[in-house]
């Protein structure tokens, strides 16, 4: 009976809470001028009206629930003095605003909004510009990021910051956001239970998305395309990465995708396109990477040692300079019912299989690990040659590396 009575004590606060909510306007010829006055004067649950104007504030602390709501694009122009937007409470929502010129600090990673130690929260439709760090989230969870459009204008990593930052965080959902010409475009450390959905992050200095340290996070959907290097996954496990596309990540040392110490994830339905590597792996095992087309890469997948009960099924190789990469003698992962674009087997039972395996590991790959210098020779007749008698007689590549049934025509992924 009391435990019924106090859930009905609990309902009836609510609701007369949110009756009482108001909504208070903002503008330059209101009764309030000014964000930090609205959000002294709110009480809990109350809308902050911000009508289309530029608003020169810095520091605004939200310690209360409310939601920042702005009508015909508001600007806030921090005039590069510190951070903007600080959110220390729960159930706070930020709507509709322009965040431009967040102050530079090498000490404090001002950011143009900042959650701390808050839940339930929602930022979304926030355009910002002229940044150090974007939105940063710290030690909060059950919160969402959605539509928003970050655009930096980093040139270096050493005095620029992440696009979406999150730093001890857990159960957020990272979705439909634009991040361009910031450090890392979506940065995760110590995240759990992260969904990165439908994001665009390009043309940023490092990396596209970066995390370390991050269990049971998904990332779906998303366009990785033209970032000093694609996504880097590092000593992390239970990872889904299914249906992304990493295109254009070029340079001397560019990847696609970097796993580092990675267990127990799945690839699945993913898109490498044009990177100078595809994927590069060391020291991940129980992988599964399946229903991935890799699409004119210069590596294809590039395999640094360490790596374990991995498999490689129903992928498409198309085009790439090389398709796999070893550099060791030593394989324990499965390849299998691959298409591969420079398969010359024939299919004589016509079953779509091909009736002779396929060494996927080139000789020539593993000496241009080995001496890079000497990639000038691709395509020449004497690398034919020598690809040719390490295929009869494997000396530097794994003797048991083979793909036993090869498509003879390249998978249709849904």
């Amino acid at each position: 009976m009391f435990h019924k009575t106090t859930t009905l004590f609990i309902i009836t606060l609510i609701f007369g809470m949110a009756l009482q909510a108001k909504t208070i306007t903002v503008c330059s010829s209101c009764e309030v001028t000014s964000i930090k006055q609205g959000v002294s004067i709110a009480s809990p649950s109350d809308t902050l009206l911000i009508k289309k104007g530029t608003y020169k504030e810095v520091n605004i602390v939200i310690d209360k629930p409310l939601t920042l709501l702005g009508e015909g694009n508001p600007v806030i122009d921090g005039e590069n003095k510190g951070e903007i937007i600080t959110i220390t409470a729960d159930n706070v929502t930020v709507d509709g605003l322009s965040i431009i010129n967040v102050g530079t600090s090498y000490t404090a990673d001002y950011a143009a909004i900042r959650v701390v130690k808050s839940k339930n929260f929602l930022i979304q439709n926030v355009r910002l510009e002229k940044l150090f760090f974007g939105i940063y989230l710290e030690k909060s969870r059950d919160g969402r990021v959605f539509n928003n459009k970050i655009i930096g204008d980093a040139v270096e990593e050493y005095n620029s910051g992440n696009g979406i930052q999150l730093w001890y965080c857990r159960n957020i959902e990272v979705e439909q956001n634009i991040v361009k010409y910031v450090r890392d475009g979506i940065y995760l450390e110590f995240s759990d239970s992260i969904t990165i959905n439908n994001n665009l992050s390009s043309n940023n200095v490092r990396y596209g998305l970066h995390f370390m340290f991050s269990n049971n996070d998904d990332y779906t959907n998303n366009t990785f395309e033209n970032n000093g290097a694609g996504v880097a996954v590092m000593f992390s496990k239970q990872i889904k990465m299914h249906n992304n596309t990493f295109k254009k990540n070029w340079g001397t040392s560019s990847y696609g995708l970097l796993l580092k110490e990675i267990n127990d994830a799945e690839i699945t339905g993913n898109t490498f396109e044009e990177n100078t590597i595809g994927i590069t792996v060391e020291g991940s095992n129980r992988i599964i990477y399946k229903n991935n087309d890799f699409k004119s890469n210069g590596w294809a997948v590039q395999v640094r040692g360490a790596c374990y009960t991995n498999s490689f099924i129903n992928n498409n190789f198309l085009s790439n300079s090389f398709d796999i990469s070893y550099n060791s003698r030593l394989n324990d992962n499965v390849f299998e019912n691959n298409y591969w674009s420079s398969y010359t087997g024939y299919d004589l039972d016509k079953n779509g299989i091909g009736d002779v395996p396929y060494r996927p590991v080139k000789l020539f790959s593993y000496i241009v690990n080995r001496t890079p210098e000497t990639i000038i020779l691709l395509r020449s007749l004497f690398i034919d040659i020598i690809d040719f008698s390490e295929k009869v007689s494997p000396v530097f590549t794994p003797d048991n590396l083979f793909d036993n049934f090869p498509r003879m025509k390249a998978i249709k992924h849904d």
